[in-house]
């Protein structure tokens, strides 16, 4: 799961390869953004953790990876 965090006043993103469903990025997300927890944190697919201040959050990209193309063949 591809997870792509915009964060405020920053010109990068954070983009990330997650191990958890759609499901539950989502919902850790929207625990984060009603104020349950300060922080989002989500865990990459290397177990590493990644913290971000919930009131710094600008937006979050949920998404499957897509499949890299190899090669020059026809679109």
């Amino acid at each position: 799961m591809e997870v792509k965090i915009g964060v405020l006043h920053t010109p990068r993103e954070i983009v990330l390869e997650s191990g958890q469903s759609a499901e539950e990025v989502e919902r850790v997300v929207a625990e984060a953004l009603a104020g349950k927890s300060q922080l989002l944190s989500l865990v990459d697919e290397h177990g590493r953790k990644i913290l971000v201040p919930a009131d710094r959050l600008a937006y979050v990209e949920i998404g499957e990876q897509a499949p890299r193309k190899v090669g020059f063949g026809a679109l």
